[in-house]
């Protein structure tokens, strides 16, 4: 009887730390589903998993956590909560990469490459020159310790925002919709310079073959936009790298208000 209360009692603690112990890892791991550079589908799922359980672990011990049955309605729901707001912290990173996409759109429509396409196992069918403000972009996000920005987020969203209260306040999900007009707005900015100066070439192309109407404008027009969008991309792709940057500085605060509000 005497080891069987002891087995019983064992058995109690270790389904009570598994209850605990569910609320930061799901939280980590919807946010580790959902950010960039960590969701990509060329990343291995073994080690999404792996550095989940490795921040739940770090994580664990650092603060208190309710004891809540996760199976029941109360613990259910802030269960859902730890998952929504993990993916919240995903998607609101998520806005910059739909800005690059956005960027590589416009300036490949620009330039006459819209018609280039590659097949992105995250994004889909995407144009060239997105894939490559994609990869400017991740490079960039690690270039300035993004994935360690981050992973701190993480950490500390626990005491901005405890185990029991929800994300969802007026004020962080108006700052997020807020947020999610970036897409566009950013996706502008980084295009902006190419946009604009490919604008110019494009006009005097037009008065050229205005002047001299025996010229073909395909056959001058477009050979023209694509050397002078390649020479335009390489002369601004420091200022894009720049304003990718202060897109990615913009996203973390944003998340950090987002957090600070609910």
């Amino acid at each position: 009887a005497y080891w069987r209360a002891i087995v019983i009692s064992l058995t109690a603690d270790i389904v009570e730390k598994f209850y605990t112990f569910l609320w930061p890892l799901t939280r980590i791991s919807a946010a580790l589903m959902t950010a960039p550079l960590f969701a990509s589908e060329a990343g291995n799922a073994r080690l999404r998993i792996m550095l989940a359980l490795t921040l739940s672990f770090m994580v664990y011990p650092l603060l208190e956590w309710p004891r809540l049955n996760p199976l029941s309605p109360d613990g259910l729901l802030a269960l859902l909560d730890q998952i929504a707001t993990g993916i919240v912290m995903g998607l609101s990173l998520q806005i910059v990469v739909a800005a690059l996409v956005i960027a590589g759109q416009a300036i490949s429509s620009t330039m006459g490459l819209s018609m280039a396409n590659l097949m992105d196992p995250t994004l889909g069918s995407v144009p060239v020159l997105s894939q490559f403000m994609l990869i400017m972009g991740s490079l960039v996000f690690l270039d300035f310790g993004g994935h360690l920005m981050l992973i701190g987020s993480l950490i500390d969203s626990f005491t901005l925002l405890p185990v029991g209260k929800s994300l969802f306040a007026v004020e962080g999900s108006g700052r997020m919709l807020a947020w999610s007009s970036m897409m566009f707005l950013g996706g502008v900015l980084i295009a902006l310079p190419v946009m604009a100066s490919l604008l110019l070439v494009n006009i005097g192309v037009g008065i050229m073959t205005r002047a001299a109407p025996s010229l073909n404008i395909f056959s001058v027009g477009l050979p023209a936009m694509l050397v002078a969008g390649y020479i335009l991309i390489v002369a601004c792709i420091g200022s894009m790298g720049g304003r990718i940057q202060w897109l990615w500085d913009q996203a973390f605060s944003t998340l950090r208000e987002i957090l600070g509000m609910a």
